[in-house]
């Protein structure tokens, strides 16, 4: 079975409010076939940097201690108790490329993030559309919401809320 590209999505909360709207939504999406959760997770950090982690799932603490967690193993961090994680913290060479991305240190403290593993299933079709006809991926990207209100995609107050609620996260990380 094919697999789509995958992405790890990590949004910030400054005071987290979870009553499960947030997976309701994922369910939604994974149930359209556009995508499918690998994993997910909710990192909290407090005001001196320690952080406790919790399964963003329907699973048993006992299946996801055993199944382990694939957003752990990708980001390198150890999660007690569950197998095989960390098996993503190095390279073949045993050291951390320059430019990898320490996703723990960008969560601020005494905040709390949900790290998304999520595969692009709606893309598969088009992909495989684009590799048979002699194609190939050369680069992607989220466009800036004021570029959207530049082209009217969408409207400027919309585009500097979006913008302003990007500029704070950035703000809490400085």
């Amino acid at each position: 079975m094919p697999i789509g590209p995958v992405q790890l999505i990590v949004v910030g909360f400054e005071h987290p409010d979870f009553r499960g709207e947030i997976l309701d939504e994922l369910e939604k999406l994974r149930e359209s076939d556009t995508i499918n959760v690998i994993d997910a997770l909710a990192v909290y950090k407090d005001a001196e940097g320690d952080i406790e982690i919790a399964h963003l799932s329907n699973l048993t603490e006992e299946e996801a201690i055993e199944l382990g967690s694939k957003v752990a193993e990708l980001i390198g961090l150890e999660i007690e108790g569950e197998n095989g994680a960390g098996a993503g913290a190095e390279t073949a060479g045993g050291e951390e490329p320059a430019d990898a991305w320490d996703v723990i240190e960008e969560i601020p403290n005494d905040t709390a993030a949900a790290l998304f593993l999520i595969e692009h299933t709606w893309i598969i079709p088009l992909r495989d559309a684009v590799a048979r006809a002699g194609g190939f991926r050369l680069a992607d990207g989220f466009i800036s919401p004021l570029d959207l209100a530049e082209i009217g995609l969408v409207s400027r107050d919309e585009a500097e809320q979006m913008n302003k609620l990007a500029r704070r996260a950035q703000a809490t990380r400085a």
